[in-house]
Order: C-alpha cells, then sequence, then structure tokens
C-alpha cells in the first residue's frame, strides 16, 4: 500500500465517492454514460477519474474511442472493511 495518501485522497471527495459507488453497482461503465448520470463538466469528471485511477480504485479499459471504468475490487477491500463497503456502496 504505498498510494495510501492518495486512495485517502481519493476517498475523501463526495463526488469521487459517488463515482465509485455507481461504478461498484456495475460490471463496467462508459465514460459517455458517467457524464451523463453526474451534473459536472467533462473536464471535472476526467480530473476525478485520474485521481481515483492513480489510486488504484478504479480500473480502465479502452475500447475503440471510449474509455470504460470498473472499480479495483482488489484495492477497495484491501483498505475498506467488508462493513464500511456495505455501507457505502451496496
Amino acid at each position: 500500500m504505498d498510494n495510501i495518501d492518495l486512495i485517502f485522497k481519493a476517498l475523501s471527495d463526495p463526488i469521487r465517492l459517488s463515482i465509485l459507488k455507481r461504478l461498484y453497482s456495475e460490471e463496467s461503465v462508459c465514460v459517455c454514460k458517467l457524464v451523463g448520470i453526474f451534473d459536472i463538466s467533462q473536464s471535472k469528471l476526467s480530473y476525478h477519474l485520474k485521481l481515483l485511477l492513480s489510486a488504484n480504485l478504479i480500473d480502465k479499459t479502452s475500447q475503440g474511442k471510449w474509455n470504460y471504468y470498473s472499480v479495483n475490487k482488489d484495492t477497495v477491500s484491501k483498505v475498506l472493511t467488508y462493513e464500511v463497503i456495505q455501507k457505502l456502496f451496496l
């Protein structure tokens, strides 16, 4: 856990927690769909996704011109207890 400071910074923002919650409930989400879900600009969404990626809390897969994001459940389960995961994401 070399990036624990990045993880807690990423988890400290309500928008990033909302993004994580949305991603946790689905297998993979296209960035095009995320833009429609959250009432923030594309650039702000990209900033939040970049922080979540840097903290290794989410994964990105490119398919054509679109990026798809999913929760890195391995990292999340190492950082948060089962009870916290249940309260935040389920």
